[in-house]
């Protein structure tokens, strides 16, 4: 089975493909994404060692929704040994399907926060 996941925004997106059939499910994440991800994934898997390739949505969105759906799925893809794509745009999933059919493998997927880190300065 492939995953394609989406945790730039509060609601978590996953889509659960396996041969021509496919099955989406949404989470209200909110603010409980990194204690809840892998248990939501577990769920709607069965079990994550059937998973055969990842497909995740790198960004724009939330800094700390990608930070951690990136962080998961980079250790999920590895710890399996499974290709792992990342993708952006509204057709974001068609992509990264369609890569992971070809074979590509990113190994690591970077996140993409469409636009520069508000860093915050020290006090004095």
């Amino acid at each position: 089975m492939i995953i394609l996941l989406d945790t730039s925004t509060p609601i978590c997106r996953l889509r659960v493909v396996g041969g021509d059939e496919s099955t989406d499910y949404e989470w209200d994440a909110g603010r409980t994404l990194a204690r809840g991800l892998l248990g939501f994934l577990q769920e709607k898997t069965g079990d994550m060692k059937t998973i055969s390739g990842i497909g995740i949505m790198k960004g724009p969105g939330s800094f700390t929704g990608l930070r951690i759906g990136l962080a998961v799925v980079n250790t999920l893809a590895d710890g399996l040994g499974v290709p792992i794509v990342g993708e952006t745009g509204g057709d974001w999933q068609s992509k990264a399907l369609e890569r992971l059919r070809r074979d590509e493998n990113d190994r690591v997927v970077l996140p993409l926060y469409g636009g520069e880190a508000h860093v915050t300065q020290p006090r004095k």
